[in-house]
């Protein structure tokens, strides 16, 4: 990999979308209530077309996104991220009709799109999955699938093997879903093939309004809507599969591998953000004769924060770029981008509270919201020890090929 950095067009435009963030974008999501999708929010991101560049940009693109509007507006960056995560299945291996029902109304911000992979007893371990597609060998032509389904849309073919399943039942529960319950689809992975490991779970696309599918909102931490699915022998047929029967765990996993470097954008971004205000507290603020920044102590701390969040953006633009030129490596640079950089956030968030003081910790304050965000990156789309463990294996495999590791 070549030594990065950004031409002058991606700085600019860098610039440009902190400062929307900032006039635009945050107004509209300071009146979101939290737990709660924010439409309008989201209507706005469409709006500015920023939805949109999901679907034509590259990892490394997705990346200067996070990071520039999670630095003046978290809410709307983590509601673009959930746009991209959920629907990035539907672009990547979606059927013409899938894609042209779904993607115009998710890049415009009429449609809310969300990736329910994790379970209560399958979080970490994905490929645990316990959901069942048990197959619907009784299911008639009013199944209830055609109902959500516009009459004059075309229908694709079935994607189902000829000598396999072509209808499902969804058995089961999701849960720490990012949208859920108000999303209007849902990317969901449900095992079609039992024992089989991860070599036996489907992607299905699902409309919320199907028969059988409920949820419920859970009070987290984090402002943006999560929550639990109860799936009750919700229909789907080979007209809802993404991808290939039995071969969903790889459309997780790719999506994934373009994602997790944009979570360390966020981190990034975040932490860049907790800097600046450190940057600004410290030169103002007397103490002891003069300005907290006299201090060596405090000078040093701050000297460390900024050396850290460099690094980590230097790896997050590296995985992205990395990803998006088809480089070897891929899933070890993605695991390292996401580990480094969320496990730097979490730290500079850290200092800059205890260097802004009580103040830091009120409601309201920007520390405080940042503190509240910055603690869930190190657990979804794989926990920091998952990461380690993907780096690991990347590793070792590298070393069983007889490659040296980059």
């Amino acid at each position: 990999m070549p030594a990065f950095s950004l031409e002058p067009e991606q700085i600019a435009w860098c610039g440009e979308l902190r400062t929307l963030a900032a006039e635009q974008l945050r107004p509209l999501a300071e009146k979101g209530e939290p737990g709660h999708v924010n439409r309008a929010l989201v209507a706005e991101l469409g709006r500015l077309g920023l939805l949109g560049r999901l679907f034509t940009s590259g990892a490394l693109d997705l990346c200067l996104m996070r990071e520039s509007l999670a630095h003046a507006c978290t809410e709307a960056e983590t509601a673009l991220a959930l746009q991209g995560l959920g629907a990035h299945p539907v672009h990547a291996h979606g059927t013409p009709a899938q894609r042209d029902r779904w993607l115009p109304r998710v890049a415009d911000g009429t449609a809310v799109a969300a990736f329910a992979l994790s379970e209560p007893g399958a979080g970490s371990d994905a490929a645990a999955l316990a959901l069942r597609a048990d197959p619907d060998t009784k299911a008639g032509p009013d199944s209830g699938t055609e109902a959500a389904r516009p009459d004059d849309e075309p229908v694709a073919g079935p994607i189902a093997e000829p000598d396999g399943p072509s209808r499902w039942r969804l058995t089961g529960e999701k849960c720490w879903i990012s949208n859920a319950p108000e999303a209007d689809f849902y990317t969901v992975f449900a095992r079609t093939t039992p024992g089989a490991g991860a070599r036996g779970v489907t992607a299905f696309l699902v409309p919320a309004d199907r028969p059988g599918l409920t949820g419920t909102p859970l009070d987290m931490l984090s402002p943006h809507p999560i929550g639990a699915l109860d799936f009750d022998a919700v229909p789907v047929t080979a007209d809802d599969v993404l991808g290939e029967v039995d071969r969903g765990f790889r459309v997780a996993m790719g999506t994934l591998n373009q994602f997790r470097p944009s979570v360390g954008a966020f981190a990034v971004g975040m932490a860049q953000a907790a800097l600046d205000a450190t940057l600004a507290h410290t030169s103002r603020r007397d103490a002891f004769g003069g300005k907290l920044s006299d201090l060596q102590s405090v000078a040093h701390q701050v000297a460390e924060m900024a050396l850290r969040i460099e690094a980590a953006r230097l790896m997050v633009y590296a995985a992205a770029t990395a990803y998006d030129e088809g480089a070897p490596g891929v899933p070890k640079r993605a695991a390292m981008a996401k580990l480094l950089a969320t496990e730097t956030a979490q730290y500079v968030v850290d200092r800059a509270v205890q260097l802004h003081g009580a103040r830091a910790l009120r409601r309201g304050h920007l520390l405080e919201h940042l503190y509240r965000e910055v603690r869930a990156p190190r657990i979804y789309e794989g926990a920091s020890e998952v990461q380690r463990g993907i780096i690991a294996k990347e590793l070792y495999a590298a070393l069983a090929a007889g490659e040296e590791s980059q």
